[in-house]
């Protein structure tokens, strides 16, 4: 249950807010262990609840998380504590599931549990690499730097996939116009020329004929093989979520032309990242493979982090592990080398992620640029076939009736 309260601090300074609690007397006594003396304490009722009808519509963005971690460095080191901290971000968050993720820290805080701990309890707002940096960052005490890393470090995950999405969107939107225009061509244009050709009865040119062919196979097989088609892709993607089909498809999307360059680079510029942020962080570099292996998204490279971080256990290092894998780039190995030679590897690790993510966006868009022109120029041979064959068979009636 949900309470709105209003109470005075200890420095008798007027307060209000929200917490939740099992009942009444438990979010009295959250306030009284907070040092806050309750003036008023109610439940609150809420006449629909979207968030629990349509919890999608309510999940908390990658945006707001950037942009809490940054308030809430910001607070800290202005010397505000982190209950206070958290009630005036709770207060300026417009998102309600966020707005009951903070009252929820809030009141866990106030009950005596560590920042890190009460983030871990909400695992689909706040991910395991980020409250276990932030538990780094209390046992060193540089909470606030980390979570300015944290906001860095999410920033740029949410730039490379917004910028994927948007080079890809328009070569999409094309192949979904091209398709339906196409498709409206042999449901509905065709049909019709072929009803006139069987009615006059004339012998119609080889190519005419070739695509009354494919018009009159796609109306009579064209539901099965939109059926067949459907269930072989329903299969594939079931395929896909189990554990050997999504290793089997991460596999292939590597080794694909073009993009697989760009699904590595990407991957192993976030890896980077992890390490890179988590190692500044403090954390020691087994624990810092784990959370690497879990940032990534695809398992080939899951498998091989994790092969690195065995042999790093067994005293081998990083980069000679590495090195022995082909799935790390050569200039990753050489800077991890140079990082584990220096102790900066948070420094190296850095730059190749920034170095990676330049060459995948530089991949993107010649990739853009490339399929652009090949889609147009399919597009223009399919209708250039279609309005010739049209053509010459109207040509070849006009002949044949002696016009």
């Amino acid at each position: 249950m949900e309470f709105s309260y209003v109470a005075y601090t200890k420095d008798k300074k007027l307060v209000r807010g929200t917490l939740a609690a099992t009942s009444e007397d438990a979010a009295s006594r959250l306030l009284s262990y907070g040092g806050y003396q309750v003036l008023s304490l109610k439940q609150r009722v809420r006449f629909l609840d979207l968030s629990r009808i349509l919890p999608s519509f309510s999940r908390v963005r990658p945006i707001e998380i950037i942009l809490f971690s940054r308030q809430l460095a910001l607070l800290l080191e202005s010397g505000v504590d982190i209950v206070t901290s958290l009630e005036l971000l709770q207060d300026q968050t417009t998102n309600r599931k966020f707005k009951d993720v903070i009252s929820q820290v809030a009141s866990d805080i106030r009950g005596g549990s560590s920042l890190s701990l009460t983030l871990s309890k909400h695992p689909k707002v706040f991910t395991q690499v980020y409250h276990r940096a932030v538990a780094a960052g209390e046992q060193g005490g540089n909470l606030e730097i980390v979570l300015r890393s944290m906001a860095d470090f999410q920033e740029r995950i949410v730039k490379t996939e917004k910028r994927i999405r948007n080079a890809l969107t328009y070569p999409t939107i094309v192949l979904i116009v091209a398709g339906i225009v196409i498709s409206l061509l042999f449901a509905f244009v065709l049909p019709t020329f072929t009803e006139l050709y069987d009615a006059l009865g004339t012998d119609l040119p080889a190519l005419a004929s070739m695509l009354i062919s494919m018009t009159n196979w796609v109306t009579d097989y064209g539901l099965f093989l939109i059926g067949g088609s459907a269930l072989a892709f329903g299969g594939l993607v079931m395929y896909m979520r189990t554990p050997t089909g999504k290793y089997w498809w991460d596999g292939v999307s590597l080794r694909l032309p073009v993009i697989g360059r760009i699904l590595q680079l990407s991957e192993l510029s976030r890896i980077s990242q992890t390490i890179s942020m988590l190692f500044r962080a403090g954390l020691p570099l087994p624990e810092i493979m784990t959370q690497a292996i879990n940032v990534t998204n695809n398992k080939v490279m899951a498998e091989a982090v994790s092969g690195v971080q065995q042999e790093l256990i067994r005293g081998e290092g990083l980069s000679k592990p590495m090195e022995k894998r082909s799935i790390f780039l050569p200039l990753m190995v050489q800077m991890v080398s140079v990082g584990e030679e220096t102790g900066k590897l948070d420094d190296t690790l850095s730059t190749v992620a920034v170095t990676y993510d330049v060459e995948s966006e530089d991949r993107i868009n010649n990739a853009v640029g490339l399929i652009q022109p090949i889609i147009t120029v399919v597009i223009g041979l399919i209708v250039a076939f279609i309005a010739v064959a049209l053509v010459s068979s109207l040509y070849g009636i006009y002949g044949q009736g002696g016009l």
